[in-house]
Parts: structure tokens; sequence; C-alpha cells
């Protein structure tokens, strides 16, 4: 019986770092062209810039938002885990206001290198990847 016992707990450890781990690959860090002036951004700021409601940055730099398709894990880890949404409230929230005329859809990369090389190539430019991509093209905000 310990035995049935110490390989069950055993499993339950294995599943439970496995689980933490996949989690830990997805965290996704929010990053900026390196012209954009602020180093911190609240959630109200992060989910009004990413839902393409705020289209300036403080100094009146136009925001160019960079995403990646609404399938992929990192777009829906950026949702869930930093601007607490689901991926398609966001989508409902861009088709909202593009259909409205009150604004442009984002801009789409196909993947996360991509991504990145659009926001360093951008000035005003702001996008997300997961943490162990940032490089030194662009800048990590920090979300308050």
């Amino acid at each position: 019986m310990r035995n049935i016992l110490a390989r069950a707990g055993g499993l339950l450890l294995l599943t439970l770092t496995l689980v933490s781990v996949g989690g830990a690959a997805l965290a996704t860090e929010i990053i900026a062209n390196r012209s954009v002036a602020p180093n911190a951004l609240s959630l109200a700021a992060a989910r009004s810039i990413f839902g393409m409601r705020q289209v300036k940055w403080p100094d009146g730099t136009p925001i160019r938002v960079f995403v990646l398709p609404d399938q992929h894990p990192v777009h829906v880890a950026l949702c869930k885990e930093r601007l607490n949404l689901f991926p398609y409230q966001l989508r409902q929230s861009w088709d909202r206001l593009v259909y409205s005329g009150m604004a442009q859809a984002p801009n789409e990369a196909a993947s996360e290198e991509e991504l990145i090389n659009k926001v360093a190539a951008t000035p005003g430019a702001i996008g997300y990847v997961r943490k162990a991509k940032v490089n030194d093209a662009v800048k990590k905000l920090s979300l308050e």
C-alpha cells in the first residue's frame, strides 16, 4: 500500500511540475519600440492600448499595436494572464471599433520573430512575446 501511495504522490508531483513548466513557457512580456517613453503600464492602460481605445502615447506619438493570430498560444496567454480577458473578448472589442469606424484593427504578425522585428522597426509600436524571446532590439514594459 505504501508503494502505491508513494508512486501516486510521485506521479502527482511530476504532473504538477509539468503543468507549472508549461505555464511558465508561455509567460508573456509586453514589448515596445525603444522610442516609447513609458517603461511601465497600468493594467487599465494595457487593456486600453491592446483594445485599440488608446491611440497615442503620453508624448503624443501614435501607438502602433502588433499582435499574433487569435489562436496563437502566446496571444491566448497575453489575454488571459496579463490582460485578464478572453481572446474572443478582445476580438469583439476590435471588431466593434473597426465596424463602427472608430479605430483600425491591430497589425497582425505571423510569428513572434516577425512581431519583434516590426515592433523594433516601428516608432511608437507595442506588442508581446514569450519572455525567452525578448531581445535588445525592443524594450520590455512592466505591467503594474
